[in-house]
């Protein structure tokens, strides 16, 4: 019995030593992520820093067809997002040339995903990469109040509408309450092992993401030396935006890495 407890404290406190190298690693590998890019607003948020670009360039927009995917494959990538036990249930968009559909009616308020660049702030330097497919699932909080958003910016973008257009829409639908305000407790789920959310690194990162109706995400520890949380505002990435975040209701998103993929296989943040 004696042995049997020796032998069980060891492999405790090697399963300690071993998640806490995995802390230690996931801190480090989110916080050089971060400084490159925060993922996407709605189901998608890739922040890219300022020192670190991506090889390619994407001044505009590519033809439409670059951006679609076969119906099928793109159902089961936005199941991708979360894990089985979620996405099972969840409704299921995809993305036509005129926008998004709803290709499954789902049962638990979960509304799975696939965002493509341009659903994400319109200052991001990768918004026109056609291979973007940030699978996301979002829970019944983010889906009423943030899903809509981004429905609708990426309905527009493929009318040919410009920036300010889309931002004047979008204050409008706010203002009447056809979008509601962001509601407590909207989260995301981000954890596709085949998504593709830029073209820095290894190009993904199996995380969890939340909605806060805040400027930024200070009371959450986000960006903090240590913290594991990464934090960005909604609206824009560049600073020199501020004044344009300000005219909107404050939403910023923050991230914290998992260590898994949807489906259960580790995911290696190490090396992002």
């Amino acid at each position: 019995m004696r042995l049997m407890m020796s032998r069980k404290k060891a492999t405790d406190g090697e399963s300690l030593f071993r998640r806490s190298i995995w802390n230690a690693t996931a801190v480090s590998s989110v916080a050089r992520l971060a400084a490159r890019a925060i993922f996407m607003a709605s189901a998608l948020f890739v922040v890219t820093g300022a020192t670190a670009q991506p090889a390619e360039t994407y001044s505009r927009m590519a033809p439409i067809d670059a951006y679609l995917m076969d119906r099928d494959q793109e159902i089961a990538l936005a199941r991708s997002a979360a894990p089985a036990s979620i996405s099972k249930d969840a409704t299921v968009l995809v993305m036509t040339p005129t926008g998004y559909e709803t290709a499954v009616s789902g049962t638990n308020g979960f509304v799975c995903w696939v965002a493509r660049g341009f659903a994400s702030a319109s200052d991001w330097s990768e918004r026109w990469n056609p291979k973007i497919r940030a699978a996301g699932c979002d829970n019944p909080q983010a889906a009423r109040s943030m899903t809509p958003i981004a429905r609708l910016r990426t309905a527009m973008t493929l009318a040919g509408r410009t920036d300010a257009d889309i931002m004047e829409r979008i204050k409008a639908k706010l203002r009447s309450g056809d979008i509601p305000p962001l509601e407590a407790g909207a989260m995301c789920f981000m954890m596709s092992k085949t998504a593709y959310l830029t073209d820095l690194g290894t190009h993904g990162m199996a995380h969890v993401m939340f909605y806060i109706p805040f400027k930024d995400g200070t009371d959450w520890g986000a960006n903090a030396a240590g913290s594991p949380v990464i934090g960005g505002n909604y609206w824009f990435f560049l600073p020199e935006h501020a004044a344009e975040a300000a005219a909107l209701p404050p939403v910023s998103v923050v991230l914290v890495g998992t260590p898994t993929w949807s489906d259960g296989t580790p995911a290696a943040m190490a090396g992002m």
